[in-house]
């Protein structure tokens, strides 16, 4: 995996950013990994800058100055990475609601198995998701199960993050186009995929609910999902 990079966003994961960093680097032992930080109080920059020493060449940082968005701490890490050489750039949480295990299984989807785009999926075999309360299963199972019918995308994880892109998806994509910063890019990019006949697969993955730290989940975030699909879909179809 020397030619991937796991792109991590955080913002106040000084309780969980030094045990995900040595978790990837267990598992993949070539990958690389690129923390974009939002000055985050808790100095969980500072924690990464001082892993450096002991990561030199795999572990990279980019501070921006504040919080502004999910989808806008994603898109500055696909520029950093494809500034670079590596062939296979993929999303994950620093909470360890991805599991870093399954990070191989992404990278052989599309290394060796031909997917342009894996996602680590909750629902394509059911119901994958511990630690969740059922009314939070629920709203996510069905707001897939909406982006999914609105859409006409294929994809059982509509919302998912844990990702593996090809590198020349990224770079079909006009990135300064995307319009979302929350959860809403992950299906934005996703959509963007799917309207360029990319092949997209789902691997099966068990999501586990952050344990340490805090959700960034809001009333705000799941509107602009719910009402930006839709948007989004007649945008497409407008431009057809």
């Amino acid at each position: 995996m020397t030619n991937s990079i796991v792109i991590i966003p955080t913002y106040n994961e000084i309780e969980n950013i030094e045990a995900i960093i040595r978790a990837v680097f267990s598992h993949s032992k070539d990958v690389h990994i690129l923390i974009v930080d939002d000055n985050s109080p808790d100095l969980t920059a500072s924690k990464v800058k001082e892993l450096q020493s002991e990561f030199p060449e795999r572990l990279f940082i980019e501070e921006r100055k504040e919080k502004s968005g999910l989808g806008t701490a994603y898109i500055h890490g696909f520029k950093w990475c494809l500034q670079k050489t590596y062939e296979y750039i993929i999303e994950m949480d620093a909470d360890f609601s991805h599991n870093p295990k399954d990070l191989p299984r992404l990278y052989e989807a599309c290394h060796k198995q031909g997917a342009d785009l894996a996602i680590g999926s909750r629902y394509v075999t059911g119901v994958n998701v511990v630690n969740w309360p059922m009314s939070r299963v629920l709203m996510s199972y069905f707001a897939s199960k909406y982006v999914r019918i609105i859409t006409g995308m294929k994809i059982h994880d509509t919302t998912a993050g844990f990702v593996c892109y090809k590198r020349n998806v990224l770079e079909s994509i006009n990135l300064d186009t995307i319009k979302f910063i929350g959860y809403a890019f992950q299906i934005e990019m996703k959509f963007k995929a799917y309207l360029k006949a990319f092949k997209i697969v789902e691997v099966p993955v068990i999501f586990t609910d952050r344990t340490r730290g805090e959700s960034k989940l809001s009333s705000g975030i799941i509107s602009e999902a719910i009402f930006g699909v839709i948007s989004m879909k007649m945008k497409s179809l407008f431009k057809k």
